[in-house]
């Protein structure tokens, strides 16, 4: 699109946005091929449409479907609850490219009632209408398991799918059943169990379906203790059976008071790219519907844009009609005859902290689920999560580690071990025998590793480092800084992992003075960062036994010019011991490893015998 082709088009938008109307309403943008792309609602249409066309609008995302607008349309409406009805009416309809998009993840089972003469009960993850009512969805399986089990054991219902009728009853065309044998079923389709019965039951099961158990056990207790008045004890024993059940039940499903009722709670925990938006439905104290539902983002959308927009949705999928929706923070919504609250302590602050907690769990599963799928993901993750503690330019995708290993100063070593992407890159690990240092000098050692490292780096243009990180605190820290910075001029950020006085690290150092850094101690990324600093312990101290190894086993032998390893092993294999080889005599010696060797030794051993 050439510059005048472009300034006739926003002139064009500009133009219609001028005539807009100061009301609620819904607006839609479309491309150059008449397809909407995005669908949006606002209290002012006018003001709400031309905030996308300011020359100070800094957001990319926005810049990109601006850009991407050729023509718009808008519908009036009454209020503000219409407009957000009919913003998610048309975004389900059209799907636009720059909305976000609801992902329910998978099909979640619900419990159908059926419309037939003697209903059944049972679940499934088909929705028709046309078979009957429907209760759910049910994220959690056993919930759904439990209710079920309880409306087996309370009424009854039938299994069977034979299409049962008054006239077959009547011919008598049905006969009993096992289920009804071992007393799962009343056997309504023989006329053992009436169908006012029947119905009774169905009744009762839609009350518990709906969450309405409370109801049900004034209704039972005063027909309990009716019974009992009228010395039918039998009949009221039955009751009191089912009583308890109901009972039982409730005091699992109990939250935190039987006061509050007819509920909708909603919360939100999100990230870049996914909203994770919590719904529970709350009757008598209890919850009977929970569901967690996805948005992914498209134009850097905010919370409480998103919360607004899955309250509607959830509550036009489920059909709620609760008079109170709590939320964990002012929203920019208004639904008629629906208050908005906000808990700040009691049991309703209980009930959203319930429902933060579960969609927090839902957004670490997610996590963990696509981590599993692919790895590269949950590195990037740590890498951008320390970035965002250290506060780096970029993310620290190669980090390297240094440490030393003596003892008093002895065989005096020190290895560097390098990550990329927060795994370990073995070929360019190094090991350093220290050369400069006398005696046990950890700081004037860690500086000649540091100096050699960085100095034969920038010879060969290697590139450097993102980060670098010190085994040990403040001390390690300032002179690797001093080395770094003040001798080679780099610029290269350095944080230390600290230990406590049981030799535990327990803390992350950063900056200039180095700082605590915030990071709980049970955290991935602190977890990631012990296993770095423990890498780097194991290589510098394997490479300093080696060393103090390779030491003790030396002997007299490996002095002798000439004499080489296979030489020592053919004489320590059949003498042992150096002091054996000393006092043999040349022949012992020429049957061993042959003339010119064995005079080689014995001149070596007896020269060395007259010298002393």
């Amino acid at each position: 699109m050439t510059k005048e082709e472009n300034e006739k088009r926003l002139t064009f938008l500009k133009d219609i946005v001028s005539r807009l109307p100061e009301k609620p309403g819904s607006y839609q943008f479309y491309d150059n091929e008449g397809t909407i792309i995005y669908v949006g609602k606002a209290k002012n249409l006018k003001s709400r449409v031309s905030s996308y066309f300011h020359s100070e609008v800094d957001r990319f995302k926005t810049k990109v479907l601006v850009s991407k607008i050729h023509n718009l349309t808008y519908t009036v409406v009454n209020s503000e609850e219409d407009a957000l009805l009919l913003e998610n009416s048309l975004i389900k309809k059209y799907n636009p490219k720059y909305n976000v998009l609801l992902k329910d993840g998978k099909t979640y089972p619900w419990i159908c009632v059926t419309g037939e003469m003697f209903p059944r009960i049972f679940k499934t993850r088909t929705v028709n209408k046309k078979w009957g009512t429907y209760y759910g969805p049910y994220s959690h399986l056993g919930s759904m398991y439990a209710i079920l089990d309880l409306i087996k054991k309370l009424f009854k219902p039938r299994t069977c799918r034979f299409p049962i009728t008054k006239d077959g009853i009547e011919k008598k065309k049905y006969s009993v059943c096992l289920e009804y044998h071992i007393k799962n079923c009343g056997a309504p389709c023989v006329g053992k169990q009436s169908f006012e019965d029947y119905q009774k039951n169905i009744s009762l099961a839609k009350e518990i379906l709906k969450g309405n158990t409370r109801g049900i056990l004034r209704s039972l207790r005063e027909e309990m203790m009716a019974l009992a008045e009228e010395l039918k004890f039998e009949q009221a024993e039955e009751i009191k059976r089912k009583y308890l059940l109901i009972e039982g039940f409730c005091a699992k499903s109990e939250v935190v008071s039987n006061t509050i009722n007819n509920v909708d709670v909603f919360s939100i925990a999100s990230d870049e790219k996914t909203a994770y938006i919590n719904y529970l439905h709350v009757a008598g104290g209890a919850i009977n519907q929970s569901f967690t539902f996805e948005y992914k983002k498209k134009l850097d959308e905010s919370d409480e844009e998103l919360l607004a927009l899955g309250i509607i949705e959830m509550r036009e999928r489920f059909g709620s009609k609760s008079k109170e929706i709590i939320v964990p923070f002012e929203i920019n919504i208004d639904l008629e005859g629906t208050t908005i609250t906000i808990p700040q302590r009691g049991d309703k602050k209980t009930l959203l902290d319930l429902s933060v907690m579960n969609g927090k769990q839902y957004k670490f599963d997610r996590l963990k689920q696509a981590e599993k799928l692919n790895p590269e993901q949950k590195q990037t993750r740590l890498l951008k999560e320390l970035q965002d503690k250290l506060q780096l330019p970029k993310m620290p995708y190669h980090i390297e580690c240094f440490d030393n290993s003596n003892i008093s100063g002895t065989d005096a070593v020190a290895g560097c071990v390098v990550f990329r992407a927060l795994k370990p890159s073995k070929k360019d690990y190094r090991k350093y025998n220290i050369k400069t240092v006398v005696g046990p000098d950890d700081y004037a050692s860690m500086q000649e590793v540091v100096r050699r490292r960085y100095k034969r780096m920038m010879e060969e243009n290697t590139p450097l480092p993102d980060l670098i990180i010190t085994d040990g605190g403040l001390g390690q820290m300032s002179v690797v800084r001093e080395v770094v910075e003040n001798e080679l001029g780099l610029n290269i950020p350095i944080a230390g992992l600290a230990k406590n006085d049981r030799h535990r690290t327990n803390e992350l150092l950063y900056g200039n003075p180095p700082m605590s850094i915030q990071l709980k101690t049970d955290s991935e990324l602190f977890h990631v960062l012990t296993q770095i600093q423990d890498e780097v312990h194991r290589y510098a101290i394997t490479f300093h036994r080696d060393k103090r190894s390779k030491h003790a086993l030396q002997s007299e032998l490996d002095s002798i010019k000439g004499i080489g390893p296979k030489t020592k092993e053919t004489l320590l294999a059949e003498l042992k011991t150096v002091k054996r080889i000393k006092e043999s005599d040349i022949q012992t010696l020429s049957n061993i490893i042959g003339a010119a060797k064995a005079k080689i030794i014995f001149s070596y051993f007896n020269e060395t015998t007259e010298n002393n």
